[in-house]
C-alpha cells in the first residue's frame, strides 16, 4: 500500500494551549488536537511535523506541518473534516499533496513572527491574550535602530532559552522592523529559523532599550558576549504570532497567513 504524504496549514489561537508539541496527558496541545483530528479522517493514527514549535500561549495564523497516510482522501476532506473534530481555537486552513522530499520543518527556507505590543497606560480587556501590554513610554525608534545589529548570520546565545535543544545558535535573520501605530507596536522577525524562546528574548532586550534603561548599541554588545544571563527577560508570549513559512518554489504550497492588526 503506498504512501501519500500531505501538507496542512494551520492558524490557531495558542491562549488555550500549552505550546505546539505534545507533552503529558494532561497538556492541552496543537499537535495532539490536529493529530486527533485527521486520525478520524485517516481512520489511522496521524503523527504531524510543524514548521515551527510554538510555546505556550503564543498563536500562529500560518502554522505548516506534513503528515504521511495510507487512505486516498480529497483534499478537502482533510480540511473540513478535520474542522469539524477540532476545537475553535483552532483550524486547518489549506491541503495540499506534496513530494515524499517534504519535510515542514527541514524544507522550510524562513520563517516569520509578528509580535504585538499595547504601549498606553491602561491595560486592555478585549486583547488581553493577544497582545502584551506595556505601560512605559516606549522610545520605537531606538527598539528600531538598535534591532538592526541582528541581521545577517550571527550567533544568538544571548537570546537562547537555557532549555534550547539546538546543536548550535547561529542563525541568519533576513529582516526585523519595528513600527508604531497609535497605542500598537509590532515587530516584525524573519530569520532562517528561530532558537528556543529567541524571538521573546530579543523583544524584552529591546524593550529595556525602549525604555531608555540601556544604550542603543547594547543589543550588539549582547550578540558579541554570548552570555543569556546578561541579556534582558523573556518577554510574554501573548503578543507572538507565527505568521509565515517560506519553502522553495517547486513545492507551490499556498500562502494563507495574515498579518495581526490592531488599531485604536
Amino acid at each position: 500500500m503506498s504512501t501519500l504524504r500531505i501538507a496542512i496549514g494551520i492558524e490557531y489561537n495558542g491562549s488555550r494551549f500549552n505550546g505546539w508539541q505534545i507533552q503529558s496527558q494532561d497538556a492541552r496541545t496543537v499537535q495532539e488536537k490536529v493529530q486527533q483530528a485527521l486520525a478520524k479522517i485517516a481512520i489511522h493514527p496521524v503523527s504531524l511535523i510543524c514548521a515551527g514549535r510554538t510555546d505556550t500561549g503564543v498563536h500562529a495564523t500560518a502554522q505548516v506541518a506534513h503528515f504521511d497516510t495510507t487512505v486516498e482522501r480529497e483534499l478537502k476532506a482533510w480540511v473540513m473534516g478535520g474542522n469539524i473534530h477540532l476545537p475553535d481555537d483552532v483550524s486547518i486552513v489549506w491541503a495540499k499533496k506534496v513530494d515524499e522530499d517534504f519535510s515542514a520543518r527541514f524544507s522550510a527556507t524562513k520563517r516569520s513572527y509578528r509580535y504585538v505590543i499595547l504601549n498606553r497606560r491602561a491595560r486592555t480587556a478585549i486583547h488581553s491574550k493577544q497582545v502584551t501590554w506595556v505601560y512605559d513610554t516606549l522610545n520605537v525608534e531606538a527598539m528600531h535602530e538598535a534591532a538592526q545589529a541582528m541581521l545577517g548570520k550571527q550567533d544568538f546565545s544571548s537570546f537562547r532559552s537555557s532549555k534550547c535543544q539546538a546543536s548550535n545558535a547561529i542563525r541568519t535573520m533576513h529582516s526585523i522592523n519595528i513600527f508604531r501605530d497609535g497605542d500598537y507596536i509590532f515587530l516584525d522577525i524573519c530569520a532562517n529559523a528561530f532558537l528556543h524562546h529567541m524571538v521573546r528574548n530579543i523583544v524584552g532586550s529591546l524593550l529595556m532599550i525602549g525604555r531608555g534603561e540601556q544604550p542603543l548599541t547594547w543589543m550588539a554588545d549582547l550578540l558579541e558576549i554570548r552570555d543569556r544571563t546578561k541579556a534582558g527577560p523573556t518577554a510574554a508570549a501573548a503578543g507572538l504570532y507565527l505568521v509565515a513559512v517560506e519553502y522553495p518554489e517547486q513545492y507551490d504550497l499556498p500562502s494563507t497567513g495574515f498579518l495581526p492588526r490592531f488599531s485604536d
